[in-house]
């Protein structure tokens, strides 16, 4: 017993490595080794030799695997302390920053927009992005002869053969938004409706999927004075600068009568978009007083009622706010790019803190 005791513990003190220790244990413990055999043989020995050599065997077996333990121990510590040595790290020093996740040019300024109207007592109104035929058209009062009923214009659900209910559509402005929050409220009411529309156009101004913000005021004494002072305010807030001059050009859309195309003043000089000043006009939105067709489409008797309704796209607004060239450099370039042109939200939106006047 003594020089298995000997053998085993002097092994396990020399040992440098924990795959020579594993081989160790298994010599000593393992099913095959020296102790473990000494145990078998156990069973031939009389009762008296059983009781004797099976105590000094217990104890052997616990000495050298306690042994065995504390080696294990001893060399992983040294393996750590070795790695740190090699692996030295300053804990005092600063931790490296990551780059936060920052909003999207549209989405900034569809809140910035929001935010505006809300001041003048807008509320935000939302409908779906595939729209029914009646209401992306027949209850606007858009003809079925309208060019936007065409194809070449306007993205159709497909329909399997047999299936003859009406078409259904990506919606091509948000003026749905407008019909079905008449529907749902009645009059008098004051709503805005951002989001998503799409048509079939793509060049450096246009893409088949943008963004737009429509605003609708129902009354019984609204009329076009009014709508001319919200959008004055409008602009004042969303371009910061107190001189707006608007101009409104007489025009044509199914859904307003009269109906106008406004401009606002501006500035090319040095070509940099400068708003308020110059000789420069420039179209940036439609309006109009609502037809009495929306509104009977509606529900709403246009005998009792009158308002306005406009309509602005989002990222027209951001390209001219933040000096964008392309309206597809949203969507298909590296932000880095939009950076260069001076967007600050990219690097801290400003929404949250409050929308600078």
């Amino acid at each position: 017993m003594q020089e298995l005791r000997d053998k085993y513990l002097s092994a396990v003190a020399d040992v440098t490595d924990e795959a020579a220790l594993e081989e160790i244990r298994l010599a000593a413990l393992g099913k095959k080794g020296e102790i473990s055999l000494k145990m078998r043989e156990l069973g031939k020995m009389t009762p008296e030799e059983r009781q004797t050599t099976g105590k000094a065997l217990n104890v052997l077996r616990d000495e050298i695997d306690a042994a065995l333990r504390a080696k294990k121990v001893a060399l992983a510590d040294a393996a750590l302390d070795a790695r740190l040595r090699e692996e030295w790290l300053d804990v005092t020093l600063p931790g490296r920053p990551r780059r936060a996740g920052t909003i999207h040019p549209v989405s900034q300024v569809m809140d910035e927009v929001t935010a505006i109207f809300a001041d003048m007592g807008f509320a935000v109104a939302e409908g779906p992005q595939i729209e029914d035929d009646w209401h992306n058209f027949d209850a606007l009062n858009i003809a079925p002869e309208h060019p936007a009923r065409q194809e070449h214009d306007t993205f159709f659900m497909h329909r399997d053969e047999g299936d003859t209910r009406p078409p259904h559509v990506l919606r091509t402005h948000t003026s749905p938004v407008q019909i079905r929050a008449m529907l749902e409220q009645g009059a008098p009411i004051r709503v805005i409706a951002p989001g998503r529309v799409y048509r079939m156009d793509m060049d450096q101004t246009h893409t088949p999927m943008f963004h737009q913000v429509e605003g609708l005021a129902i009354g019984k004494d609204i009329s076009m004075a009014n709508l001319k002072w919200v959008l004055e305010e409008f602009c004042k807030a969303f371009f910061e600068v107190d001189g707006v001059e608007l101009r409104f050009r007489a025009s044509h859309f199914p859904f307003t009568e009269p109906s106008a195309e406004v401009d606002i003043r501006c500035s090319w000089e040095g070509g940099s978009l400068k708003i308020g000043e110059g000789d420069d006009w420039m179209e940036i939105l439609g309006s109009g007083m609502v037809h009495p067709k929306v509104l009977e489409s509606a529900g709403i008797d246009p005998s009792e009622w009158q308002g306005f309704a406009f309509g602005i796209g989002i990222d027209r607004l951001a390209m001219l706010k933040y000096g964008i060239p392309d309206l597809r450099a949203f969507f298909e370039s590296d932000l880095r790019w939009l950076k260069h042109y001076g967007f600050s939200a990219l690097d801290l939106p400003t929404v949250a803190g409050g929308l600078s006047r």
